[in-house]
């Protein structure tokens, strides 16, 4: 894989789609948020055969206790899940709400309206479910998103993100408003955080190192 190449498809994509997403309905965001829910309540075999597929090579590579517990996805953690999209749908819509207003002198109101922010790089670690998290707020808040999970969790986000596209499609909204990098290639991460043409704001989410490497 040219992993170069593919991370710019995944930025032209993902830019694409911010535009759509930006000019989405609350009722559409809310729908592909609870249609994902229901595709992942219906993925659960598959969700965990992925899962398995992770922990299975984790332990041969010989992660340590802690991440293995971080990366297993619990029927518990799953729910939880769902629980999480549930909550997310429910909340008001930030798009177009407006604060701050002041009356100038000569008569003009200022105030600070929130805006979506466009294209949203998300690099994580372990947790998969941080995948629905991430993706979740990025979408209700109008946002499209490039998710870059840790290598050890490839499978397990994958199959995550296969819900996720059920979900934007149910509702209409392009599948390529949510994209997880599917390489364990690092190079990736190197590609995402230098594509200021494509992606807006980088968030890193993990240790020390990532962290300074942002």
């Amino acid at each position: 894989m040219d992993v170069e190449q593919y991370m710019t498809e995944l930025g032209r994509s993902a830019r694409a789609a911010s535009r759509r997403v930006a000019a989405s309905s609350t009722a559409a965001r809310n729908k592909a948020l609870l249609a994902t829910r229901d595709a992942l309540d219906g993925a659960r075999s598959r969700l965990a055969a992925a899962n398995a597929e992770d922990l299975e090579r984790g332990a041969v590579a010989g992660l340590a206790a802690p991440l293995m517990d971080r990366l297993e996805l619990t029927p518990g953690r799953i729910d939880a899940m769902l629980e999480g999209l549930r909550q997310v749908a429910s909340l008001p819509d930030p798009v177009g709400a407006i604060s701050d207003m002041n009356t100038m002198p000569s008569g003009i109101q200022v105030g600070r309206m929130r805006v979506p922010l466009g294209v949203v790089g998300i690099i994580y670690e372990s947790r998969p479910n941080v995948t629905v998290e991430a993706a979740s707020l990025c979408l209700k808040s109008g946002n499209a998103t490039i998710l870059r999970g840790g290598s050890e969790a490839l499978a397990s986000n994958c199959a995550i993100a296969a819900c996720l596209v059920e979900g934007l499609l149910a509702a209409d909204l392009p599948a390529t408003a949510v994209q997880v990098v599917n390489t364990a290639d690092r190079a990736a991460v190197g590609h995402l955080i230098t594509m200021p043409e494509y992606v807006d704001v980088i968030v890193p989410r993990g240790g020390k190192g990532l962290i300074e490497r942002i």
